[in-house]
């Protein structure tokens, strides 16, 4: 490969030309020249372009192409795995590119990092795939007499002469990409090389076991590109494409989540307001005090709450800005438990904890509060409960990562003017919103005419 100056274009260009050494077999001078003719039929902004053929005085064909001054790929996972999202973006491009080739009837037969080219682009880089020299015609597919492609690439059936390859070997092929992306290292076929579909004995790692974090859909999208039996993994590059982009997509909803999450914890001040009371339930009547429980108050001393001793460890105390449910901006009573409030926001911890906040933007008839969506997650049937009297909206997500679960409370207290908003995050199987709600404690000092909060729920 050789760097050059299109004087015409005004650009660099990169000029690809056959080895001498190879120049004057016909099976690698005729794939050098199908090379040309699959990017000239596959037009596309995804896809190396060629603007120009050739050959040299000796003979030697070339190809010139627009030069990527990105790099490769392979160039950027010599420093170790990419970032999740990154990820997985350059994965969908990758699935968009391979889409435009098998609509245009190609298998590419050799995707890799070293095959996917940046070109520099003001907001992300541009990804461009190439290297079409054992792209096959998909008509021709099921009769592949040698076996070709990359060891950690290519799927079993196409470490196979005559195995029989069809757009799932490439499907297989961004699914490994994929997998160094996240892993910083290529998969270790999970398959024995002389079978089809037959495993070795031994299974694949999760992309999560290789780096803890990687979120557990990610890791099922992966897995399922590279499956051995190719009637297992997604149907098509366009399949796999749409399933990404949804992958994405929770994964930013999740992302705005967290950033909501962290918000609420900006916006409480610290506080250790912890007292060892047992918890009781009802809004005036005392129960048996429960152990094992205590109770945390917020700066005021109008709101209270009780938790398992195990969650109390940290507490935020100083308020809260509603605005992070998209309602009227202002400073309200709130406040934050959980054993440690650096790790709790992120929402795929497994670290429980709860969140109260009023706000006089909170009652009904008022403008609904953008609850937390928590897309990754298993929604159950909404419920009222009450709580002191007041009908309690329980919106619940259970099979969250780690095991987690979170509970949305919403309720407006008439006769006070106000509503509170409380976001349970539990985690295991036993469910504690209703003894939470019940040990929930709202004083009359935050009615509006009570002076101190008089006006913090604008």
């Amino acid at each position: 490969m050789w760097l050059g100056a299109d004087d015409a274009l005004d650009a660099s260009v990169a000029i690809k030309v056959l080895a001498d050494n190879w120049s004057y077999h016909a099976d690698l001078r005729e794939r050098f020249e199908q090379e040309a003719r699959i990017m000239r039929r596959t037009d596309s902004s995804l896809l190396v372009r060629v603007l120009d053929v050739g050959e040299l005085p000796d003979g030697r064909p070339y190809l010139v192409m627009p030069y990527a001054a990105g790099g490769t790929l392979a160039d950027r996972l010599v420093s170790g795995p990419m970032p999740v999202r990154e990820a997985l973006l350059v994965a969908a491009d990758i699935a968009s590119a391979v889409t435009v080739l098998h609509e245009a009837g190609v298998l590419h037969r050799d995707l890799k990092p070293s095959n996917v080219l940046f070109q520099p682009a003001a907001d992300r880089d541009r990804v461009l795939v190439a290297d079409l020299g054992l792209a096959k015609a998909l008509a021709n597919a099921s009769g592949f007499t040698i076996a070709a492609g990359t060891p950690g690439y290519m799927p079993p059936e196409q470490a196979t002469a005559g195995g029989g390859l069809d757009i799932r070997a490439d499907v297989y092929a961004i699914g490994a990409t994929t997998y160094h992306m996240l892993t910083g290292r290529p998969p270790q076929p999970a398959w024995s090389s002389g079978s089809r579909t037959g495993r070795s004995g031994r299974s694949l790692p999760r992309p999560s076991q290789l780096r803890p974090g990687v979120p557990s859909e990610v890791d099922d999208v992966v897995r399922r590109a590279l499956h051995p039996d190719p009637r297992q993994r997604w149907a098509s590059a366009a399949a796999l494409l749409e399933e990404l982009h949804r992958v994405i997509a929770s994964m930013e909803r999740d992302a705005g989540r967290g950033r909501f999450v962290r918000q609420l914890g900006r916006v409480v001040g610290v506080g250790v307001a912890l007292t060892a009371v047992l918890a009781t339930t009802g809004s005036s009547s005392t129960l048996p005090a429960r152990s094992g429980w205590v109770r945390v108050h917020d700066d005021s001393g109008a709101l209270s709450v009780a938790v398992p001793a195990s969650w109390a460890g940290q507490v935020k105390d100083a308020g809260w800005d509603p605005s992070v449910l998209r309602l009227s901006a202002g400073q309200a009573p709130g406040l934050v438990v959980a054993p440690d409030l650096d790790v709790w926001p992120d929402p795929a911890s497994g670290m429980p904890g709860v969140f109260v906040g009023a706000s006089r933007t909170l009652l009904a008839g008022g403008p609904a509060p953008a609850l937390p969506s928590h897309t990754s997650c298993v929604p159950q049937p909404d419920r009222t409960v009450d709580v002191g009297g007041n009908r309690a909206l329980v919106r619940r997500w259970t099979s969250c990562a780690a095991s987690v679960s979170f509970s949305e409370v919403v309720f407006a207290v008439p006769q006070r003017s106000f509503g509170v908003y409380v976001q349970i995050k539990q985690v295991g199987d036993a469910d504690l919103t209703d003894e939470i709600l019940a040990g929930l404690r709202i004083s009359s000092s935050l009615a509006p005419q009570a002076g101190r909060f008089g006006s913090a729920y604008s």
